[in-house]
């Protein structure tokens, strides 16, 4: 059989796709249709990988027995609809790399959480003692990691655009920590094509596995009446108590598996309602794995939270400025606002993706002083606003935002950069704008 694989997108996980391949004894060719970054092309050159940039052969393309797309290329496009049309499987690279391992599989997906979940869980594992992998959508490509690597366990970071590539991969573990609108425009503009995205998280479970979701998230629920799940559903909650699984009264967080436990918020270096449920996650997804509850709980008290996630950056003349750069859309904001418990300058703004900020209204008015816009077109954040508080300024960088919140701020306020946007209208990206804010900080 002619073993000829197609990759395209020359990414993190294209490039991981690529050497997995190679050691699999695929011909790979790899296809960019943009210009690929200097370390991938390095690596395919020490991997002898055939590929291309800046356009797709397509003849070769169509002459594939397997082709393995980027999980930011649409299925719409008319190149994958030939792929298909001739019979071609499209897979991820997800779904590759699971052909290749026996590990076992514990995968966090949601629109919100899933990053801080996600590493929150590996620390556990880690400081355990475990031979444990991280990948997915964070760190290194799956396929990159059990090509090079031998782990046993993979905690994996899962987008629902990685997740729509899977036929036969299985997550022994899955966790779903909410659904909130996003990225609907890959859906149709259809929230329950989004759902059963995000569903896809129990693809290929059986009753041995398990399903780890938010009690309280609407959506989610709707999602699981909608699905056939058969492995065992474990909930979450800080609204309800629950029998199997987790729940929180006030700062104290109850663990009820077969082995109980309770830990204590105040002793974990994460605030916010938004963190108590992915702490709740984290431990039980630990819990499973048979970690022990003292060395849970020790991993929690010194977890140190995601760069650009409610990331405190310092303390200067009684002010404490935020990075929430990662927070792109209304939902994380939502989250960032509630967890603050000083008064807030809020920094926000950016390339709006359709933002309905009504959800806010009642968080500004309740905590925020006063807002600094930080985008080029600030006319949505002004008439959702003007009315919950005093001031709205607009800036255009994040070194005169960070000059304008500290002459405005005071003793015990707190300066909170979450932009509930898109970054792309004055930096490179989220993780940008966070390092650009983070140096003003630091050189007020």
């Amino acid at each position: 059989m002619n073993k000829n694989l197609i990759i395209l997108g020359a990414g993190e996980s294209g490039t991981g796709a690529a050497i997995l391949g190679v050691t699999q004894g695929w011909n790979v060719f790899v296809s960019d249709k943009g210009q690929i970054g200097e370390k991938y092309k390095a690596e395919m050159l020490q991997f002898n990988i055939d590929w291309e940039e800046g356009s797709h052969d397509v003849e070769r393309i169509l002459n594939a027995n397997l082709v393995i797309k980027s999980p930011g290329i649409p299925d719409k496009i008319e190149l994958i609809q030939n792929i298909k049309a001739k019979g071609i499987s499209v897979i991820s690279e997800i779904e590759f790399a699971g052909w290749y391992t026996n590990a076992t599989m514990i995968g966090i997906s949601g629109t919100n959480g899933k990053t801080t979940t996600t590493m929150l869980t590996y620390k556990i594992l880690k400081d355990a003692g475990l031979n444990v992998g991280l990948g997915g959508n964070i760190g290194q490509s799956l396929a990159r990691q059990v090509a090079l690597n031998n782990f046993d366990i993979y905690v994996l970071e899962l987008s629902s655009f990685q997740l729509d590539g899977n036929e036969k991969f299985k997550l022994h573990i899955a966790c779903l920590t909410n659904i909130t609108p996003d990225h609907l425009d890959r859906y149709d503009y259809k929230i329950e094509n989004y759902i059963a995205s995000k569903m896809r998280l129990t693809l290929n479970q059986t009753n041995e596995d398990y399903f780890i979701y938010c009690q309280d998230d609407a959506l989610s629920l709707v999602g699981i009446k909608n699905t056939n799940i058969p492995s065992k559903m474990i909930p979450f909650s800080l609204n309800n108590t629950v029998e199997f699984g987790a729940y929180a009264i006030a700062n104290i967080i109850h663990i009820q598996l077969e082995k109980k436990y309770t830990l204590d918020m105040q002793e974990i270096n994460l605030r916010g309602k938004h963190n108590a449920y992915n702490t709740m996650a984290a431990a039980v997804i630990s819990n499973l794995i048979d970690v022990r509850k003292d060395s849970i709980r020790e991993s929690l008290s010194n977890f140190q939270n995601v760069e650009h996630r409610l990331e405190v950056v310092a303390k200067t003349n009684g002010i404490e400025y935020i990075n929430d750069s990662k927070a792109t859309n209304v939902n994380s904001t939502w989250y960032a606002l509630e967890s603050m418990d000083k008064p807030v300058i809020w920094i926000a703004g950016g390339v709006d993706k359709g933002n309905n900020y009504a959800d806010l209204k009642a968080l500004v008015k309740d905590k925020v002083k006063m807002i600094i816009c930080m985008g080029l077109d600030n006319m949505k954040i002004h008439q959702a606003f003007q009315g919950d508080v005093d001031l709205i300024i607009n800036t255009l960088s994040a070194k005169e935002a960070v000059h304008v919140a500290s002459r405005m701020a005071a003793n015990g306020d707190a300066v909170l950069l979450s932009p509930a946007c898109a970054s792309f209208d004055l930096f490179e990206d989220y993780e940008d704008r966070g390092r650009q804010f983070k140096a003003a900080v630091r050189n007020l």
